[in-house]
Formats: C-alpha cells, structure tokens, sequence
C-alpha cells in the first residue's frame, strides 16, 4: 500500500513524541494549517513523496527498537491517511506489542467515520486539537498549546467518554 510522506519521514529515536524513546513517523498533507506550526514543511497534500508501507515497516525493523516503548505517528495530519497507517500498526502491534501514540489535529469526537475507528482501536494515546498559538506554553509535555488533549484510546473508547492522562 501507498502512503504520501515528507522527505525526513522516519526518526529512529525521539524523547519529546511521546513517553519513553519511540520511533516517530511522519505523514505528508495537512489542512488544519495552524498558526505557528512546526511542520508547515508537511501541509502540502500532494507535496512529500509517495513511499510502499514496507518501507516504512522496514525503517522500524531497523531502529534499535529493544529499548523503545513505541511508535508515535505525527504529520501532516496522520488521519487523512487512515488506511495506509492501519496498515502500518496492525504490523507493529502484532509485531512488537508496544504503544502507539498518534498526534493530530483533530478532536478525538470528530473522528468517528468505521475506517478511522479500526485505526483508532490500535493506537494507545491520542493527543488531540488543533494547535492554537495563543495557548502556546513551553511547559507543556508532550504537547504544544493548552487546548490539546492526551487521551488514552482505549480507555475511551471502552467507556464511550474521553479519558485524559496527566
């Protein structure tokens, strides 16, 4: 299967995309188009190149993933691309049991189509919202503006309201 991503779009080890040291994908395509933005590199759709998914399983295979807690898939927006990345975490949960955190900038409400929930029955943390800049704070872990929330899916999904880690 195809996935559309920026030309960086594997990093090996990451501290700040989650908890523990996790390898980060990143998607290619975003229309949120948040002020402020880190990544504005990654907005364009048809921008990035268009890569297998093995491609993508094989640069993890590769990470020294012993120590790694997990994947964290970022972008772009991670979810216009929902079946190449449900693709990708079927592989890597089956694979190495580990987290997946996923960034977007989406609210978790908003995602409810029945592809995006089999993607969503994967991932473990969702941090969710878009960017705002007037929120903005340095303090904040694992996330950029006060609005955004970090969400443990699958305890969300299990009791059909949204559960938040501090």
């Amino acid at each position: 299967m195809k996935i559309r991503v920026p030309e960086n779009y594997f990093v090996p080890e990451s501290i700040v995309d989650g908890s523990g040291i996790r390898s980060v994908i990143f998607t290619q395509g975003c229309t949120h188009h948040c002020e402020g933005c880190h990544n504005m590199q990654t907005w364009d759709v048809n921008g990035g190149k268009i890569i297998d998914t093995m491609e993508i399983m094989s640069a993890i295979n590769k990470a020294d993933t012993f120590l790694h807690k997990g994947i964290t898939i970022s972008g772009g927006e991670p979810f216009l691309q929902v079946k190449p990345l449900l693709e990708i975490a079927k592989y890597y949960k089956s694979t190495f049991h580990k987290s997946i955190w996923c960034y977007t900038g989406f609210t978790f409400e908003q995602l409810t189509k029945p592809e995006v929930k089999e993607f969503l029955c994967l991932i473990d943390v969702l941090v969710d919202g878009k960017f705002i800049l007037a929120q903005k704070s340095l303090g904040l872990k694992f996330k950029g503006s006060e609005n955004q929330r970090i969400i443990d899916v699958q305890k969300s999904l299990q009791t059909k309201s949204i559960i938040q880690l501090h």
